[in-house]
């Protein structure tokens, strides 16, 4: 898959319109796992890093419904773990996983993560996901599964040992848990969580029916050069994008 001439990637004028473009994204982001049923009570957290204050985050405001959260509701944390802007508390778990994931990934922009029905299903499994469909390729070597399950997530230490689970990856599995996705852009980790949620759901499917034939890893490499880098994940985001903000056009706000 490659970039379509008239998909053109955002410019900004300053750091306010920057600021402003992530928190509109992190807000249709939200929209967008509330009406796919990604929300959990009051577990799951998007972030994006500010463009000036690279030690800081802007996330969801604990206890607010993800199908409810506009761009002025987002609260700024860093990564002490203090709100510096917004009149909500931050989710511990958030500030725990995200603040070291941000610390040690100064590549990525923004991380997902949320207690989806299938990533949970999958999670329980304890392994990677295979290369059985298209879609699933985009993941080709690219997640790790983080194996040391020890409950809710409310210490930086644990958060340091997801983010090296992570590595250099775009994805985790947190086994018992849920998954967590990273991108160069707000629109790509959402994207990467949408679709690696759906492809456990596809491979738990595959694997209740039978078992499922493997692609090669020759041809998996290949997908996974077509489909797996973030200009695509950022492009497979636009049309959600595009959807949602007409259907609730208050997320700008």
């Amino acid at each position: 898959m490659t970039r379509p001439e008239q998909f053109a990637f955002p410019t900004f004028e300053s750091p306010a319109d920057e600021r402003l473009h992530l928190k509109q994204r992190l807000a249709a982001g939200f929209r967008l796992f509330g009406r796919f049923g990604f929300d959990e009570g009051v577990a799951g957290h998007i972030t994006a890093r500010d463009p000036e204050r690279p030690d800081h985050f802007w996330v969801n405001p604990f206890g607010m419904s993800f199908k409810q959260i506009r761009a002025s509701d987002l609260v700024l944390c860093n990564h002490d773990g203090d709100v510096v802007e917004g009149d909500w508390p931050v989710n511990r778990a958030a500030f725990a996983i995200h603040s070291r994931v941000h610390a040690a990934r100064p590549d990525i922009v923004a991380a997902a993560h949320s207690h989806s029905k299938y990533g949970r299903a999958f999670s329980s499994l304890g392994r990677r996901l295979d290369p059985i469909t298209q879609d699933s390729c985009a993941f080709f070597d690219d997640h790790d599964v983080f194996d040391d399950f020890t409950g809710v997530v409310n210490e930086t230490s644990e958060g340091d040992r997801i983010a090296g689970a992570l590595g250099k990856h775009k994805a985790a599995i947190l086994q018992n848990h849920g998954l967590l996705t990273v991108g160069t852009s707000v629109d790509a980790a959402v994207w990467w969580f949408i679709t690696m949620e759906r492809t456990c759901e596809v491979q738990l499917a595959a694997m209740a029916a039978g078992t499922p034939k493997v692609i090669s890893p020759e041809i998996a490499a290949l997908t996974y050069e077509q489909i797996g880098n973030d200009v695509v994940g950022m492009f497979q985001f636009h049309p959600l994008w595009t959807w949602i903000t007409a259907q609730e056009p208050d997320l700008l706000d």
